[in-house]
């Protein structure tokens, strides 16, 4: 199989490429290498035989056909996105561009060159989206594949709509769609701009730890290699025109989570006085925060077989442990926009 990948130098798309590479699948990985972006994600993969790079933008739709033809792929794993809530609310335009009009071209691209293949019945189209789509849950009950649609911010409006567009590509034109919609990820390669990546590299420089609110929402928290895993299962044997709800199975308040980091970082890297949780502070609120996602993955299970292997006490030791190892991967990503500041208030 060769695979199409959408942002495959980002965090996800790159932990998507390393395992199909190392699956043995071809891999063609587009990426306009914004911000997010760092080809050292895929330094590993990239003299591969099986693996092939293109620096494009998904709002190019010329440039877009010119590599479906080039390259005839069996299937594509659509990951581009502006993904960062914080910036669609300081900057919501990049994200109605990227993820919706970004979305429409590479469906239409698909299309065109599925219909110049002669339909095959084989061919992919796997969008790849989040549980945000569907809102805030309460205290009780999760996310299901018939979960509405209630999105609260402009990223999560901008995926639901990409969503949308999806499914009516598979109901209009027959395109052979597939979707997934996932909870938090986590794990190595994670650009230092979300929760995780944000209290470790804080705690190690000595700075606060921030918290919006009380910490009480609550994430589900997937850890990315797992979830390349499933995105690959899915892509393979998921059974056209169904979605599929991916979750760690692993529910955690954002306090409780900052807790545990500090926890593993003071076993793992003590500091000379005092405990990283002295460094936690409450700030802020960010506009419109979901109190709680929580995902229902029978599905995955009972139709692929499928479940997280890691938990999320094993993943953040080993997503700790992967970042005080690398620290020449994140010292390059400290100048970048936005890194290290709060974002999200201009609301």
């Amino acid at each position: 199989m060769k695979l199409l990948v959408t942002g495959g130098a980002g965090f996800i798309g790159s932990a998507v490429v390393r395992r199909a590479i190392q699956d043995g699948l071809q891999v063609v990985n587009i990426d306009a290498m914004t911000y997010a972006a760092c080809a050292e994600n895929v330094a590993m993969v990239a003299s591969d035989p099986n693996y092939t790079f293109e620096q494009i933008d998904i709002r190019d739709r010329v440039a877009l056909e010119a590599a479906f033809l080039r390259h005839q792929p069996d299937a594509v794993m659509h990951l581009a996105a502006e993904s960062h809530v914080d910036r669609s609310i300081d900057g919501p335009g990049d994200f109605i561009d990227t993820n919706i009009t970004g979305t429409y071209n590479m469906l239409e691209a698909a299309r065109s060159y599925w219909i110049g293949q002669g339909k095959p019945d084989s061919f992919r189209f796997h969008h790849i989206s989040t549980d945000e789509v569907f809102g805030s849950l309460g205290d009780t009950g999760q996310f299901t594949e018939e979960t509405p649609y209630d999105p609260r911010s402009p990223y999560s409006a901008s995926k639901a709509a990409s969503d949308h567009l999806v499914r009516a590509w598979g109901e209009t034109y027959g395109l052979p769609v597939l979707l997934t919609n996932c909870s938090n990820n986590y794990g190595p390669f994670h650009f230092p701009e979300k929760l995780i990546p944000v209290v470790i590299l804080n705690a190690l420089a000595g700075k606060d730890l921030p918290i919006y609110g009380d910490g009480s929402n609550v994430r589900d928290w997937l850890y990315v290699e797992d979830h390349a895993d499933a995105l690959l299962l899915v892509v393979q044997k998921g059974q056209i025109g169904r979605s599929y709800n991916i979750g760690g199975e692993n529910e955690r308040t954002n306090l409780e989570l900052v807790q545990t980091l500090c926890a593993i970082l003071d076993d793992l890297r003590p500091k000379a006085s005092g405990q990283y949780a002295d460094q936690i502070t409450f700030v802020r609120d960010r506009p419109g925060h979901d109190a709680r996602y929580a995902i229902d993955p029978t599905r995955m299970r009972t139709e692929l077989g499928w479940r997280p292997s890691v938990t999320v006490e094993e993943g953040l030791r080993k997503t700790v442990q992967w970042y005080l190892d690398n620290e020449d991967w994140w010292r390059g990503l400290q100048d970048r926009a936005g890194v290290g500041s709060r974002l999200g208030v201009n609301a």
